[in-house]
């Protein structure tokens, strides 16, 4: 078990975000990685961790109570719409969920800022999905009630980077001097932008395995490379494979091709299976945003170095964290 700083709480809703001697969180959009630094991810994890004891003490209990989440999701989604409402109702809040938004006003043209100033009047905080790059920061600019970004287009889905950054911490006990393999399609994963970004953080190994036409952006690279973090790229998993200690697995997102063929010839490139992973240290985890398409064979899901189905656990606690802190009751 990881052990994490106590942080220490400030009632003042007006000191800057990610400061670990204040209260940063109240009445605040979760927008980016970029709003966190170490101290605030001590204070997010050191939280999340308490809610995962309270979960498995009690399982429900009044924290939010009288709360009301408003889920609009513009895109599909099974594990951050269901993590989310997951999270609320265990701390005793209740949840608006919109996952069909094609139905709704905004099929008669209807703006997302005027759908969010619509929603807020019903709720007290709104987790958003949508397909635009920036679509949360704008909703942020008219909201009054906290945005939390649950993903915006290829851009960002910091809440994933969040969950996936304490699991590390969860299951190995450390960040700093672990070697982070990321593999798979780096271009359209958002999951790993955010990722990447929050690694960069810590005294970390970065290493890109993908086929030429999914690397990971430049502008990615170079930003984490202006913070001195060691960076290689590969097309293949062999070289990498044994100093791995994190192996962060992505699909190759269908939806984001134009051209089919293209993501055939690049889907399978890719397959995580029990015999490629003896080549990897005993002490390791294998991570995966999910859903998965092939590129994990479920032979593999008994190892115990398999941690991604505790992953989506542990985003459960990560997201009650979130909501308690913009709310006021962390």
């Amino acid at each position: 078990m990881a052990t994490f700083l106590s942080p220490t709480y400030s009632s003042n809703p007006h000191l800057p975000f990610g400061d670990q001697h204040t209260a940063p969180f109240y009445g605040k959009d979760i927008l980016s990685v970029k709003q966190f630094s170490r101290g605030s991810l001590d204070y997010t994890f050191a939280v999340a961790h308490e809610m995962r004891v309270m979960v498995e003490r009690v399982g429900t209990f009044d924290l939010l109570k009288g709360k009301i989440l408003t889920n609009l999701f513009y895109e599909p989604s099974t594990r951050t719409s269901s993590s989310f409402t997951s999270a609320m109702e265990r701390l005793g809040g209740s949840v608006i969920p919109i996952n069909e938004v094609h139905y709704s006003s905004v099929a008669k043209g209807e703006s997302l800022p005027d759908t969010v100033r619509s929603l807020e009047c019903y709720a007290d905080v709104i987790v958003l999905r949508h397909p635009e790059i920036g679509s949360a920061a704008l909703a942020a600019q008219y909201a009054r009630k906290p945005i939390i970004n649950a993903g915006d287009g290829v851009g960002e889905h910091p809440t994933q980077a969040l969950l996936d950054l304490f699991t590390i911490v969860e299951e190995l006990g450390q960040v700093d001097g672990l070697t982070v393999t990321m593999l798979g399609d780096l271009k359209y994963g958002r999951t790993v932008h955010s990722l990447a970004r929050l690694l960069s953080l810590y005294n970390v190994k970065l290493n890109y395995v993908s086929p030429e036409i999914l690397r990971l952006p430049s502008e990615i690279v170079e930003e984490i490379g202006q913070k001195n973090i060691p960076q290689a790229e590969y097309t293949t998993l062999e070289p990498v494979l044994a100093q791995t200690d994190v192996l962060y697995v992505t699909r190759v997102q269908k939806e984001r091709f134009t051209d089919q063929a293209v993501y055939e010839s690049v889907r399978g490139a890719y397959v995580i299976t029990p015999e490629i992973m003896q080549q990897a240290k005993e002490r390791m985890i294998v991570m995966h945003p999910l859903p998965r398409v092939g590129e994990i064979s479920m032979a593999f899901d008994d190892d115990p170095r398999a941690a991604y189905f505790r992953q989506m656990e542990y985003g459960l606690y990560v997201r009650m964290a979130l909501l308690a802190m913009v709310l006021g009751k962390a």
